[in-house]
């Protein structure tokens, strides 16, 4: 990949993708709503800023014209930036409209400004980071669950829909990763302490991203032990959710 974008590269999983891009020949734009996180990113790398909000839809249009005229094309663009908030059906509504449009508008915005431009030249490559809360869910954040689970579903449509015309899709679902998120405001929930021994470095997240890029599969699962999660909740969806029930209860 030699064109990349990476949205919510400010910090974690986004900051890592970059890096890791850059260091294997990238050209990387560095995009984050907050300007002076992603400067610091650019500046390590050699990249490009382009600062701006992912859930906003004339960001992202400026990002991919930037980006679009800056590079001369893009080759990935990676659909990196999320929120996570706490709570359930109490949280307001603007809370939940916020996160609604990061975690899931966001990749609807990048799709709608990079698909004529990639359809007409027959093919583009889009990574989607959902995380296992898409595949399964979240105790602790109704918002973070539902949006989640919306972007894959977006992700695995775009792939269906486009995959014949050279449109590559894959939706990246870590689990625990030790980022701010996990530890501030909203990750502090029942959940991420269950995941904190098995959570990794978001350095180690990219690895795994720079090797399945390589490949056609949908689903990259830098925690293997997430794909038997889901086969479980598929199979036998009532005793996963009486596990899960469990679980909460446990955390009272």
């Amino acid at each position: 990949m030699k064109k990349v974008v990476v949205t919510g590269a400010g910090g974690g999983i986004g900051a890592a993708l970059a890096r890791r891009f850059a260091a294997d020949g990238a050209q990387v734009i560095v995009n984050d709503v907050d300007a002076a996180a992603a400067e610091a990113v650019a500046a390590d790398i050699g990249g490009r800023v382009v600062p701006g909000d992912a859930g906003n839809e004339a960001d992202i249009s400026r990002l991919v014209d930037v980006a679009w005229d800056e590079l001369g094309g893009i080759d990935l663009f990676c659909a990196n930036a999320g929120v996570l908030s706490s709570g359930g059906p109490e949280t307001p509504d603007d809370v939940w409209l916020r996160d609604f449009h990061v975690n899931v508008m966001s990749h609807v915005y990048a799709s709608r400004a990079l698909l004529p431009r990639w359809l007409d030249r027959g093919h583009g490559h889009l990574l989607v980071t959902v995380s296992a809360a898409g595949l399964l869910t979240l105790l602790g954040s109704a918002t973070y669950s539902v949006t989640k689970h919306a972007s894959l579903a977006y992700a695995e449509w775009l792939r269906a829909t486009y995959a014949h015309r050279g449109i590559k899709v894959q939706a990246l679902c870590p689990q625990g990763v030790r980022t701010d998120m996990m530890t501030r405001g909203g990750g502090r929930s029942a959940s991420s302490s269950l995941l904190a021994d098995s959570a990794m470095e978001a350095s180690e997240v990219a690895s795994v991203v720079a090797d399945s890029i390589k490949s056609d599969g949908f689903l990259i699962l830098p925690h293997p032990e997430v794909a038997e999660y889901y086969q479980r909740r598929a199979s036998d969806p009532d005793r996963w959710l009486a596990g899960m029930n469990k679980i909460q209860r446990s955390f009272g």
